[in-house]
C-alpha cells in the first residue's frame, strides 16, 4: 500500500502490527504532516491536475513552503512505484498526524476483531544542513509534535525517533519521560554513537546488516530494546529473531 498513507495503516493493522511507523514534516502553516521525503517526491505523486513530475521540478514543491491545502491536493498513491511492484494503485494523499490519530482510532473502534489500541513510531526528520529550508530547527519542530500528541494519544503508546542527535538530545533534556528511539545507518560501533548521543535512550535502532547476536545481547545489557529496519527478507527475519531482538521495522509485516 502507498507509504505513509491512511490506507497503508489500514492494511497494516489488518496484518495485525502492533506498532505504526510513520514519517514527518512540517508545512508552511505549521502543520504535521506524513512524508518520507521533504518534498512531493515525484517518484510517488502526481501534481493536482494529475501530471507527473521529474525530480528537478519536485524541488520546486517543498512541503516547508506549502500549505496543507496545497500539499493534500496531490495524488502520492496512483503511480505505480518502482520499488514495490506489487503495491496497489490507490489514490491517496499525504496526511496530517492528528487525522491519522483520530482516523486509525475509529477505525480500531468499528473493527472489534483488530487490537484495541496501536503503537506508533514517530520519525522526525531533520538535518543540520537543512535547517530552516526544508524543517524547522529540532527544537521547534520537536515542541510541535510534542503539543500535538500530548492529551491527543497517551504517550506509552508513542516512540520518537530520528537520526538526528540533536532531536534525540532535545527531548531527553526537555521532555525525559518520552520513549526515545537512536536511529543508526552509520558503520560506527553502539558504543561510539552513544557516547556522541550522550545518553542511553530506550532503543536503539540500526540497518539490521549492522547487527549480531553479541552486539544484541551487548546492547540488552545496557538496558535497550534493539529494533532494526528495514527488515524485508523473511529468512532474516527469522536470524533476527532467534537472536532475541524486541521488534522489527519492516515493509512487509505479512512475511512476518
Amino acid at each position: 500500500m502507498p507509504e505513509n498513507s491512511i490506507p497503508g495503516f489500514f492494511k497494516a493493522l489488518e496484518l495485525g502490527v502492533n506498532t505504526l511507523e510513520l514519517d514527518l514534516g512540517v508545512t508552511k502553516d505549521n502543520q504535521l504532516v506524513l512524508s518520507h521525503e521533504p518534498i512531493m517526491s515525484s517518484m510517488i505523486c502526481t501534481d493536482p491536475s494529475g501530471s507527473t513530475y521529474d525530480d528537478s521540478t519536485a524541488h520546486e514543491y517543498n512541503i516547508y513552503q506549502m500549505s496543507y491545502e496545497e500539499i493534500k491536493a496531490f495524488d502520492c498513491g496512483s503511480k505505480s512505484h518502482p520499488w514495490f511492484p506489487e503495491q496497489p494503485k490507490v489514490p491517496t494523499y499525504k496526511p496530517l498526524l492528528t487525522e491519522v490519530f483520530d482516523t486509525v482510532r475509529f477505525y480500531l473502534a468499528r473493527n472489534k476483531s483488530l487490537k484495541k489500541s496501536i503503537n506508533y513510531n514517530i520519525e522526525i526528520k531533520t538535518k543540520a544542513a537543512t535547517d530552516g529550508v526544508y524543517h524547522p530547527i529540532p527544537q521547534e519542530f520537536s515542541d510541535l509534535v510534542y503539543h500535538t500528541v500530548d492529551g491527543n494519544i497517551d504517550w506509552k503508546y508513542i516512540t520518537i525517533q530520528s537520526f538526528d542527535f540533536r532531536v534525540l538530545q532535545y527531548w531527553n533534556q526537555t521532555y525525559p519521560e518520552i520513549k526515545l528511539a537512536l536511529l543508526i545507518e552509520n558503520n560506527l560501533s553502539p558504543k561510539e554513537n552513544l557516547d556522541s548521543l550522550g545518553f542511553i535512550p530506550h532503543v536503539y535502532s540500526c540497518e539490521h546488516i549492522l547487527l549480531s547476536r553479541l552486539a544484541i545481547d551487548q546492547l540488552h545489557k545496557k538496558g535497550m530494546q534493539v529494533i532494526p529496519w528495514t527488515v524485508n527478507d523473511a529468512a532474516r527475519m527469522d536470524t533476527l529473531q532467534s537472536w532475541n531482538v524486541d521488534g522489527l521495522i519492516t515493509d512487509y509485516p505479512n512475511k512476518f
